[in-house]
């Protein structure tokens, strides 16, 4: 199984966890990390060879810092972009039956996202949108991997976060609740 790690965090430098997943990531044969700020800088993003990267890999994973309830604005770009008529979904849809993981990082607790908490939705709730893409591309949706209250977090939670990460993306589908 090759799996695609699809990164987006503006700020990587910065981040503790996303920046460690990203090197432990590195670490696995079976994983390609793909930093989408690192490639587009410029926020120009060139659509052939992206949809030939997601063509070679059998599990594409969306990593990033959950930002005002959504993904960072690259990532959402990159989806509208590259998720074209014809390749993402409709006739010859090329995505479909490719397995789909989110591996997010959330600033707040766990309890935040309840409907009596200051989000007033779960995080389930609040990732319908990217559900709902996978509905239209058809490809297979897997639990998602979350880390809340990541700037909590101390040195050795961060790196036991990524080893169960690169555990999480390299157990085969059937070992994973499938949706």
């Amino acid at each position: 199984m090759k799996t695609l790690v699809v990164l987006a965090h503006p700020k990587l430098q910065e981040s503790r966890v996303n920046r460690l997943w990203k090197e432990r990531l590195q670490q696995e044969p079976s994983i390609t990390v793909h930093d989408l700020y690192e490639t587009y800088p410029d926020e120009a993003i060139d659509v052939e060879p992206e949809q030939l990267l997601l063509l070679q890999h059998d599990r594409i994973v969306f990593q990033f810092p959950f930002y005002w309830y959504s993904t960072p604005s690259l990532l959402k770009k990159w989806q509208d972009e590259v998720y074209t008529y014809g390749f993402g979904y409709g006739t010859g849809n090329q995505l479909k039956g490719k397995e789909y993981i989110l591996a997010i990082s959330v600033g707040r607790p766990e309890e935040s996202y309840r409907p009596d908490g200051p989000s007033l939705y779960t995080l389930d709730q609040l990732i319908l949108p990217l559900k709902a893409t996978v509905l239209l591309t058809e490809m297979k949706y897997i639990e998602p991997f979350v880390v809340y209250h990541a700037p909590r977090l101390t040195d050795e939670e961060i790196k036991a976060s990524a080893d169960r990460l690169a555990a999480y993306l390299t157990s085969p589908a059937d070992a994973l609740i499938a949706k």
